[in-house]
């Protein structure tokens, strides 16, 4: 697979995901997107994501990367320290 096909593919991932539990279209999700701008991200919700997201790419999260994500942008940084290329999202 070529580099940009991993890009287009982990980004698609965490979009499907941020989308589904979050419920509002991919297109909207931005890096700047956060529970003070999308209102079904309440604390139920983020730990549903969290969950998502380390099902979808075979993770453990800490605690503390848990409570210090508060952006999209967040989740890319936490991602990428576990082995997910922040090029890739």
């Amino acid at each position: 697979m070529l580099r940009f096909e991993v890009f287009i593919n982990n980004m698609a991932r965490l979009e499907k995901i941020l989308s589904k539990v979050l419920e509002v279209k991919e297109n909207e999700i931005k890096d700047d997107s956060s529970p003070d701008n999308i209102e079904n991200w309440d604390s139920f919700n983020g730990l549903m994501l969290i969950s998502e997201l380390e099902n979808e790419f075979k993770i453990s999260f800490t605690l503390d990367e848990i409570t210090s994500v508060k952006t999209v942008a967040d989740i890319k940084k936490a991602l990428t320290k576990h082995g997910v290329k922040s090029n890739e999202l």
